[in-house]
């Protein structure tokens, strides 16, 4: 041992010191944050299941490689980081004695091997994910880039950091090779052998490399300890907490239902709330959970949850991303202000502080973050834009991709929720929705007496609930679409007559069926979603009373309506087997009680419902329907758990659109491209605002006048009936027409040019 290594190896054990005592303070000060955020005990278990799914996530980097160009890379550049450390305490003894290895493993061939895997994995992980980001620098694609608004000068930090370790790694074990000190196979050291003949012999060499692979360490331990908000570091400690405290501990993602309202850690009760003691959604960024205080500090700024809002890509104020780094940031500047005990009431008074002055010590810039609004626009300081809160269609593409389990749907909701039910400011087209809901049970403000309207063109009688369930097998949940909107009719009597049919005993509840609450609930009214879903528990409970719990089955048309009843009022005591139509249809059509007599023969693109795809899973059922009515599927390039949404979700089919491309027409130029004749879907919301595209399309000269809009049911519809002579009375649906339109040949018109259901009365407005 030299002077030289004296020198350097104080020069590493007194830097070591200082970085180790930094990034220990920020890992404590940063637990101290996060649990600054609401109680949330629904993620303390169970152990077994949340560690099986956080082993699988970042061992077999399962959500990572969502994204396949770049998931391998980063499982390198990971494995680098993790194993590597090994490497990196290696070090220490290093640059006091260049001969220093591990004891037993040091010099076991399989580690040198692993080094050496490490060490090359790392550089070439670490500049393939840096040429990746400059391949989708946002200079050049501008919205198109995923990496529009993340911090670049952190991300080439982090990777240059990666790159100089790995090097590191090899340059030791090179000039170790070089001096005589190791003489491993070829095959454990398949790079660094080859090197070491072109290097001198030199133990000094040994221990600078080892130094260099130290402090680069240490570095990125002192600015990362200083560096609360660089999640694109930070996750690297904070992704494994965050995967295994998930929403959902059998590993799904924060789709389905939504989370419940919270306060204090336990499920809101608006028959005891009190506005103020109790947290209604969020106001303040201390109302969110500590896991979203943990969601807020994990995120990496990759931006693929950007990449697939369908309101980024039509030009709204929208980024799932960009809602969580700048809630992150506001809650680590406010962070000082509430860990020295400060809280405002409802109407903005300090409560938490007292005494003559109550902010000394505080950071002046932590008490100008306290008093900034969480929902406001730029001239009131808000943290988060109306526009950008409101733009949000809940569609989950957000949550689908993120590789570190963020739940920005639920985060969106509850700052929606405070708005609505404290504030009282949300967009003004919710208010006749809300109203409609409240005093008709539906959103379109219809008269119940008129929701089996849509069984006048039927030529058999649809059975309807008189209090016996009888010998029915299926209640047919007929939603208020399938009910009064004009085109969801058509799939409405379309199930029927298949089920009529197949011979499938089902009955509909008519008048008594109101709202499942689902536009109510995504835009925030929690208490209108939890009236209206009590009142129809209640009734399906009294449906089904002495059915045995596994076969209540209800069957839907509806994609939102089918995730509220089958994942949302179980929390409400409402469980049922609940099935959507073309999952019944296709087991249908596979027992063979359903038999396609003549196929389309026609080009048809399907469209997956946010809600029924990646909310619920539901992907095959509806195309193996499309294949069996005899049509040509041809996948739109964003489909699957990747589908772009319609627009209607999150309450948006009530509230117009303002901002940039609207959302229906991007998703209809997508479908068009793939010249088909019909655009089929599962669900009356993604009907209405894909014919409404198809329309606008059609106006302007862009798409063919042939080119129409159905639901799977009617294409089925049409190739079970086709051939089959008309008559009387029966609908365009069951005279073979595909469903495509109404007896009388009207084709589907948009809602805003023609009426639906009947005309309500000037009393009944009121």
């Amino acid at each position: 041992m030299g002077a030289l290594q004296i020198t350097m190896g104080a020069i590493g054990v007194l830097v070591s010191i200082v970085a180790w005592s930094v990034f220990v303070s920020g890992v404590l000060r940063q637990i101290r944050i996060i649990r600054l955020g609401q109680p949330d005990s629904t993620r303390n278990g169970p152990f077994v299941p949340r560690m099986r799914t956080l082993i699988k996530e970042f061992a077999a980097h399962t959500r990572m490689n969502k994204f396949r160009h770049v998931g391998p890379w980063h499982w390198l550049v990971m494995w680098g980081f993790l194993l590597g450390s090994l490497a990196l305490f290696e070090a220490y003894g290093e640059i006091f004695n260049p001969h220093f290895a591990w004891p037993i493993i040091g010099h076991w061939a399989p580690w040198q091997l692993l080094l050496e895997l490490l060490g090359l994995g790392t550089v070439v992980g670490g500049v393939a994910l840096a040429i990746i980001r400059q391949a989708n620098h946002p200079r050049r694609a501008d919205r198109q880039s995923r990496f529009a608004g993340s911090n670049f000068g952190w991300a080439y930090f982090v990777e240059a950091v990666v790159i100089i370790e790995g090097l590191g790694i090899l340059g030791v074990k090179a000039f170790k090779i070089s001096s005589g000190i190791e003489d491993p196979a070829l095959w454990s050291s398949f790079v660094t052998q080859p090197l070491a003949a072109l290097l001198p012999t030199s133990t000094a060499a040994v221990s600078v490399m080892a130094l260099l692979k130290l402090l680069s360490g240490m570095i990125w331990l002192m600015v990362v300890g200083r560096t609360l908000t660089m999640g694109i570091a930070w996750h690297r400690f904070s992704a494994f907490f965050n995967i295994y405290f998930k929403r959902e501990d059998d590993g799904g993602v924060a789709l389905g239902a939504l989370k419940p309202m919270m306060s204090d850690g336990k499920p809101l009760d608006f028959e005891e709330a009190d506005p103020e003691t109790d947290v209604f959604g969020a106001g303040k960024v201390e109302d969110f959970t500590w896991k979203g205080w943990l969601d807020f500090s994990t995120c990496t700024e990759c931006g693929r949850c950007q990449s697939q809002c369908p309101a980024w890509n039509t030009g709204k104020p929208l980024s799932p991303k960009l809602v969580i780094t700048q809630l992150r940031d506001h809650a680590y500047a406010k962070a000082p202000y509430l860990l020295a005990g400060g809280k405002k009431d409802v109407t903005g008074e300090e409560v938490g502080l007292t005494g003559d002055n109550p902010y000394a010590g505080i950071d002046v810039l932590a008490l100008a973050e306290a008093d900034r609004p969480l929902v406001g626009t730029g001239d009131d300081g808000g943290v988060i834009d109306p526009e950008v809160l409101w733009s949000c269609t809940t569609c989950g593409a957000c949550v689908e991709q993120c590789p570190v389990d963020i739940e920005h749907v639920d985060h969106i909701v509850d700052m929606r929720r405070y708005q609505v039910m404290i504030e009282s400011n949300f967009p003004s087209e919710l208010n006749g929705m809300f109203k409609n809901l409240e005093n008709k049970g539906n959103p379109w403000g219809q008269n119940a007496r008129d929701r089996l309207a849509w069984t006048e063109d039927l030529d058999f009688e649809v059975p309807v609930f008189d209090g016996e369930l009888g010998d029915a097998e299926y209640l047919f949940w007929v939603g208020c679409a399938g009910a009064f909107e004009d085109r969801a009719k058509k799939t409405t009597r379309a199930v029927a007559e298949l089920l009529h049919i197949a011979g499938v005993k089902y009955t509909v509840l008519g008048p008594e069926e109101t709202c499942t609450g689902d536009p109510a609930r995504r835009a925030g009214n929690e208490f209108v979603f939890q009236m209206l879903a009590q009142q129809n528990v209640e009734v399906l409970n009294s449906v089904f009373e002495g059915v045995e719990r596994n076969k209540r089955k209800i069957v839907v048309t509806c994609a939102h309506c089918f995730n509220t009843l089958a994942n949302e009022y179980p929390e409400l005591g409402g469980t049922y087997e609940v099935v959507h139509h073309t999952q019944l249809l296709n087991r249908l059509v596979r027992e063979k009680r359903l038999t396609p007599m003549a196929p389309i023969a026609e080009d048809v693109t399907y469209h997956d419902p946010c809600y029924l795809g990646r909310h619920n899973k539901v992907y095959e059922a509806p195309r193996e329907l499309v294949g069996a009515s005899g049509a040509s599927l041809r996948e739109m390039p964003r489909h699957a758990d990747r589908s772009m949404c319609c627009g209607a979700g999150g309450a948006r089919m009530w509230m117009e659109e303002r901002i940039g491309k609207r959302i229906n027409v991007e998703r209809v130029d997508e479908a068009l491209g793939t010249a088909p004749s019909k655009i089929a879907t599962g669900c009356p919301f993604c009907r209405v605002m894909l014919t409404d595209g198809v329309t606008a399309r059609q106006n302007e000269g862009k798409a063919a006048e042939s080119v129409e809009v159905v639901d799977v049911a009617q294409l089925l519809l049409s190739a079970v009936k086709r051939g089959q002579p008309v008559a009387a009375g029966v609908s365009g649906a069951a005279a073979g027409t595909g469903g495509e339109a109404e007896a009388d040949g009207r084709a589907d018109l948009p809602t805003d040019e023609v009426g639906t259901g009947t005309v309500q009365s000037d009393e009944d407005k009121k």
